[in-house]
């Protein structure tokens, strides 16, 4: 893969006020976070993706509820917490959430999840939402700045083909099932015998030379590509490396906090992709 220059307040209602405001059980499959949820009185699971501007509601789940508009109102569960009139896309979710073994109802996405202080460990897979000045476990690791990028939370990292090297921001994206995507206006992989395989829901995976993010440098790392939305985007990290770490995305504060995670005894969920493949190392 060749790197090219570029130019580059909702009501809300808590169950239970306590230092953890929420905390639920998920799991980490097939290279995305799922989480029970509860999405205009749709129960079910659904993928928790940190990368995802707006929360989403399987179009198949909605049809078969009686929703007819594609642009909904409605009430968030997630947690034991409930933020109400909440705007809630209907989307096709297929290519999606079509090598998930189990039904997937939809996305809480990023504009949920902002409101919080969001916890999150991949081994055992538990989610908390707390309060912006209660904390589960003190702040340690590497602190990187939160810039929001249309609707993304964004941190600083830098990418390499092999030749160049790149400095720019990246959506950390517990819902995304590729190491890295690269923006389409950042990156390309030329040869590449069908291009439509780069993009969400293909199968081809090139590797990126390097990514070097919160001080560690990993390599030869399974990629694709991204449409370019916004040009000071320059990707998504995803899931299948944030495994490696226990995450704190404190939005209110503006700051994630990354902390190397050893690994756990395998648990009923655990998929190959969390293990650190030899192709990384611990950078300065």
């Amino acid at each position: 893969m060749l790197l090219r220059p570029v130019i580059l307040s909702a009501a809300l209602t808590l169950v239970g006020v306590q230092a953890r405001a929420g905390e639920a059980a998920c799991w980490f499959e097939h290279g995305v976070v799922v989480a029970p949820a509860q999405v205009m009185g749709i129960a079910g699971d659904f993928i928790l993706d940190t990368a995802t501007p707006h929360t989403q509601l399987a179009e198949t789940r909605a049809q078969g509820a009686g929703f007819a508009d594609t642009a909904l109102i409605g009430e968030v569960r997630l947690a034991g917490l409930r933020l109400e009139n909440r705007p809630v896309e209907v989307a096709d979710l297929d290519l999606r959430t079509g090598a998930l073994p189990t039904p997937i109802a939809g996305v809480i996405g990023a504009d949920v999840l902002r409101t919080w202080v969001l916890d999150l460990r991949f081994t055992p897979c538990r989610v908390a939402l707390n309060m912006p000045r209660r904390r589960s476990w003190a702040p340690r690791g590497v602190a990187l700045p939160i810039r929001w990028i249309a609707g993304r939370p964004t941190v600083p990292a830098g990418v390499a083909d092999g030749a160049r090297t790149r400095q720019g921001a990246f959506a950390p994206g517990t819902g995304y099932d590729v190491s890295i995507r690269l923006s389409d206006a950042v990156a390309s992989a030329p040869g590449a015998a069908k291009p439509s395989e780069l993009y969400p829901g293909g199968a081809l995976r090139p590797r990126l030379a390097a990514l070097s993010f919160a001080g560690d440098l990993s390599q030869a790392l399974p990629a694709g590509l991204m449409a370019a939305e916004d040009s000071t985007l320059s990707g998504v990290i995803g899931a299948p490396l944030l495994a490696r770490y226990r995450l704190r995305f404190d939005f209110p504060a503006g700051r994630l906090w990354i902390t190397p995670d050893p690994p756990a005894a395998p648990g009923p969920y655990e998929s190959p992709l969390m293990k650190k493949g030899p192709g990384s190392r611990r950078g300065p």
